[in-house]
């Protein structure tokens, strides 16, 4: 089987938000991933999760708008900010927590919060997840579109998902039991600790009107998607306390 293939950047909401999927060679293992861009009111683009870029996605994302803000949401979400940040030097990169320290080298301009900064507080709402000791993240909340925006807390790969390496398939299917049954990332079954707090983030996720979910690595969730994200946390969310 080939590798996963780079895709074009695709519009999912009319004049709002754009997905573009890229492979992903981790751990051995072949599967993709996804950037998302969304045009805030004012015209300008969030990048979240960037993706490889080259000059044809440069002009792409030029048609759209100016690039204002490069978000790398995750502690594994990084690894093509700065190749944006060189393409379009007047963005500002806002990194989730970890990430300074896991790339010390990386230029950044803010740290994210459970807070929506300024510049985006009128159109989307964020978390950041608490509670593991190997993975954060920022979740976020796109309310015009009603969209749901996250990198590992879920993941929603099987038989509709392309170019999955068989190792991968592999695993997903017999040591993780997650192919085709979304749930969060491996290192977040495994790495909860502090469950009261990472109880209270998923409930104030489930909080907002979504309709859908945009993931990094899977099938989109466009429906039923409060139930799906309930059933993928029913651990977390069991927590006591």
């Amino acid at each position: 089987m080939s590798g996963p293939a780079d895709t074009p950047l695709e519009e999912l909401v009319s004049n709002r938000i754009w997905l573009k999927k890229y492979p992903v060679h981790y751990a051995g293992l072949d599967f993709h991933a996804r950037t998302t861009v969304i045009r805030l009111s004012n015209g300008e683009l969030l990048v979240h999760s960037p993706s490889p870029i080259d000059d044809a996605l440069v002009e792409r994302i030029g048609d759209i708008g100016p690039v204002a803000h490069l978000i790398a949401p995750g502690s594994y979400h990084y690894f093509y900010v700065a190749a944006w940040k060189a393409a379009f030097p007047e963005a500002a990169v806002w990194i989730c927590p970890g990430v300074e320290r896991k790339q010390p080298d990386l230029e950044f301009d803010w740290i994210l919060s459970d807070h929506a900064p300024d510049a985006w507080a009128d159109e989307i709402d964020q978390v950041l997840v608490r509670g593991n000791r190997f993975i954060w993240e920022v979740v976020f909340f796109d309310r015009p579109s009603k969209t749901l925006i996250v990198t590992d807390l879920l993941e929603n790969i099987g038989e509709k998902s392309d170019a999955v390496s068989w190792q991968f398939k592999l695993w997903w299917k017999v040591v993780f039991h997650m192919w085709d049954n979304p749930k969060p990332a491996p290192e977040y079954q495994m790495g909860w600790k502090d469950k009261r707090a990472a109880k209270r983030s998923l409930e104030r996720i489930l909080e907002w009107d979504f309709d859908r979910i945009v993931l990094s690595h899977g099938e989109n969730i466009e429906s039923d998607a409060k139930a799906v994200l309930r059933k993928a946390w029913a651990r977390p969310l069991s927590f006591e306390g």
